[in-house]
């Protein structure tokens, strides 16, 4: 599952895949605004068939927030 959100990540802020970890911040390290994290959480919604509910979306605010929360969703 990791590797897929990497992956994800990776594609939705178009970086190298070294420069993201479970501690990279989408804000502070990736300079991520809101409507990037709508867009990274509308890509993670479709590939992996599952919806997170736009109240959580402050609740991520790294890498491993976003995992962690995936694995809870239990899908």
């Amino acid at each position: 599952m990791y590797e897929t959100i990497i992956a994800l990540i990776v594609r939705q802020f178009q970086i190298e895949e070294d420069y993201v970890d479970e501690n990279t911040s989408f804000a502070d390290d990736l300079g991520a605004d809101s409507m990037d994290m709508v867009e990274l959480i509308a890509a993670v919604e479709d590939s992996l068939d599952l919806e997170i509910p736009d109240e959580d979306v402050p609740d991520i605010c790294t890498v491993r927030d976003l995992c962690e929360y995936v694995e809870r969703a239990d899908f």
